[in-house]
């Protein structure tokens, strides 16, 4: 940056050189950690190679390599990025971008042979490179993922993929943010050629071979009136998505769609100036957070070292069941399926069979993939032993006289040391754990898994007060090891994630009760960021488990979660939502029309008069609720830190990202503003919107700092 830094770790050992004949390896190879970023250092270490390589007229050609299990290089050092000026943020961006750029000019051939994830920097080192090829090992990966963090690729990433793959699929992957597999990225362009790690070399020499890239007349250029139709276009689909919340977005339209009709230098230097100023911006320090949030979960409980898990047994084999037995397998795990009926089994194995269908559609997996995905998984409707299995998971009906039952036949039939976990979204483990007929009660814990379960990263840990050290810890590694994110939660209704989202379905279904317009009622909330309106969650989440898990939130919690009336009368008459073809709006099979509210349920509404709310004062009251809640939590210590709620929030709830969760975005609000308007509602509505104690005193601590 500014001031010139020296590593404490040598330049020779961050980028090291092998010579075989004629060719030049430079290995990512950071001393004491297991992955690779770009930093100053490993720039300057780099720049110091092509140096050396410039200067050598012997050499054939040039290959990028990573000594690391995992990761090719892993991109930028974010710590570095999120808290840089403006100005020293470009003079870092520009240093990277020359150092690409002399990889680029090299004038010999060059080869980046990807192993590992190539994330972001890592990616657009090998984009500077004239062939990229890749292992086809599950740990490669490769994607631009930054305009996830409120940026956008400016190492070369924006300006060179439109030159390789066409300007709409370099939008696409590059406003997506996600990682392709090897096979996708063989298939877009991205990559020349895969084999095995232990091949590289190999491969690499063939591409060598073929001398310097030349790229195909058709991606040199692009003319002014088709590069302002598809910026056009782009604009407004990005418009629609993120309702202006996302600057990076649009910023990364406007450079992409610009590239081939710009100069190299050009093209960077507006890389570099947007990502200066989106660095600053609320949504991409929020959306940073939660990237350092997520890798903070990864590492959770790392210094607890236990057995790996590797026995797992699913009871119940419905949507939950067999998602989760699904992932699992997807995840190198063999796993037993059990219900109580062949036809329930049989019903589980063919959800299991669809994912896998879709997972091979989308060249995630290959056929053999799927079929070694299938042979991990047994089923049975039999009473068979567990006393083998190192974890049970239930994921039975939603009844707790039943989940005893299950639980005390487990407890026979499994080992004492063998884990039983419950996938319950909102039940007491507590009382599960203290039924007599379950001996040794400190193995039983929550295990959330959120639907569905191959898309949602987020899992609950839930500890009840018995669960033991060991059992918590060893669920939390195990959560890891399966690709997914732990949060760690205590026993309490509805856990963190239904108990703070629930009083937000809850009072979407009131509004509409009173006549609110259900189109609005969906509006407000998809303008103020979240993923799908509240009415179109319930109807997807199934109005009848809505219901159920709201009057169970209400016996605990008095007045605070009460059904609203029009839930009930569409549940008697059979209007379940999604599942029924019809709830809130009409659900047609196939269809992407846009939402139509259903006659039946706005037959059934109230018959009081029509409140009348603009979509500011829905979004006040609907997100207001979730900001309460999540402090009665914080109060309660359902959850550790803020940090813990805001990131279960957004990743297992949608809260809009980029407003850095409910506590977040009542922070940046006002907790004065926030506790003025909910004594106004509280006043008017009554207990559901009781300010939280807590926030209370938030809101009287900012103002003794504002007045002093």
């Amino acid at each position: 940056m500014s001031t010139k830094t020296t590593s404490p770790i040598p330049a020779e050992e961050l980028v090291r050189l092998e010579v075989e004949d004629g060719v030049a390896y430079l290995i990512f190879d950071r001393p004491g950690s297991g992955a690779n970023i770009f930093d100053e250092a490993t720039l300057d270490a780099l720049d110091q190679r092509l140096d050396w390589a410039a200067s050598r007229t012997d050499l054939r050609g040039l290959v990028l390599e990573t000594a690391k299990d995992s990761i090719f290089v892993a991109g930028a050092d974010l710590s570095l990025l999120s808290k840089s000026t403006a100005e020293d943020l470009k003079e870092f961006l520009w240093k990277g971008q020359q150092v690409f750029n002399r990889l680029d000019d090299l004038g010999i051939p060059t080869v980046a042979a990807i192993h590992g994830a190539a994330m972001g920097g890592g990616l657009e080192v090998a984009l500077a490179c004239d062939w990229r090829i890749a292992s086809d090992e599950r740990a490669t990966r490769m994607a631009l993922p930054e305009t996830q963090l409120g940026i956008l690729p400016a190492w070369g990433g924006s300006t060179r993929l439109p030159r390789l793959l066409g300007v709409p699929a370099s939008l696409a992957m590059i406003l997506k943010g996600s990682s392709m597999n090897p096979r996708q990225a063989y298939k877009a362009g991205l990559i020349d050629g895969t084999c095995p790690r232990s091949r590289l070399r190999v491969l690499a020499e063939q591409m060598i071979e073929k001398g310097r890239r030349r790229l195909k007349p058709k991606l040199l250029g692009l003319d002014p009136l088709s590069a302002s139709i598809i910026r056009r276009k782009a604009l407004e689909g990005v418009a629609a998505k993120t309702h202006g919340h996302y600057p990076a977005q649009e910023a990364a339209v406007e450079i992409v769609t610009r590239a081939l009709g710009s100069s190299r230098s050009e093209s960077l230097g507006r890389e570099r100036d947007a990502v200066a100023r989106l660095a600053g911006t609320g949504a991409a320090k929020n959306l940073m957070r939660v990237f350092f949030l997520s890798e903070s979960s990864k590492k959770l409980g790392r210094e607890v070292k236990l057995p790996p898990i590797k026995s797992v047994a699913v009871v119940g084999a419905g949507v939950m069941g067999a998602g989760i037995a699904h992932w699992l397998s997807s995840r190198g795990l063999s796993v037993l399926l059990l219900d109580i009926s062949p036809e329930a089994i049989a019903r589980g194995l063919a959800t299991c069979e669809k994912l896998r269908a879709a997972m091979v559609r989308r060249r995630l997996i290959d056929g053999t993939e799927a079929d070694r995905m299938r042979d991990r998984i047994s089923a049975t409707h039999e009473r068979v032993p567990l006393h083998r299995m190192d974890l049970v998971i239930e994921a039975a009906v939603e009844d707790l006289e039943i989940k005893k039952k299950i639980f005390r036949d487990l407890s026979n039939r499994a080992s004492s040391t063998t884990i039983l976990a419950t996938n319950t979204s909102a039940l007491p483990i507590t009382d599960l754990a203290a039924d007599p007929g379950i001996s040794h009660p400190e193995r039983v814990i929550g295990l959330h898994f959120f639907n569905p379960v191959h898309l949602m990263k987020l899992v609950e840990v839930v500890a009840a007060p018995r669960s033991s050290v060991e059992t918590v810890a060893s669920m939390t590694g195990f959560v890891q090891r399966i690709g997914k994110l732990p949060v760690l939660v205590r026993d309490s209704p509805g856990f963190v994630v239904n108990r703070i989202l629930m009083p937000y379905l809850v009072e979407a279904g009131h509004l509409f009760d009173r006549g609110v317009d259900p189109l609005e009622i969906d509006q407000a909330m998809l303008d103020f960021g979240m993923p799908m309106g509240p009415l179109r969650l319930l109807d997807e989440v199934g109005l009848d488990v809505g219901r159920h898990v709201a009057a169970t939130m209400e016996r605990e919690f008095p007045g605070r979660f009460a059904v609203p009336p029009v839930l009930d009368r569409l549940v008697e008459e059979g209007q379940l939502g999604v599942k029924s073809g019809g709830g809130f709006f009409i659900h047609e099979k196939g269809s992407k029309e846009a939402p139509t509210p259903s006659p039946a349920a706005l037959a059934a509404r109230g018959m009081n008069e029509p409140v009348s709310l603009s979509r500011e004062a829905i979004a006040d009251r609907l997100v207001l609720l979730m900001v309460n809640e999540s402090f009665k939590c914080l109060e309660e210590k359902v959850a550790d830190t803020e940090d813990d709620i805001d990131f279960a929030m957004i990743m297992g709830a949608g809260f809009a990202p980029f407003r850095g969760g409910p506590i977040t975005h009542a922070k940046a609000s006002g907790y004065g503003h926030c506790l003025e308007i909910l004594r106004a509602l509280h006043e008017e509505e009554g207990p559901r919107y009781e300010p939280s104690e807590l926030l209370v005193r938030y809101a009287e601590g900012r103002r003794r700092q504002d007045d002093s």
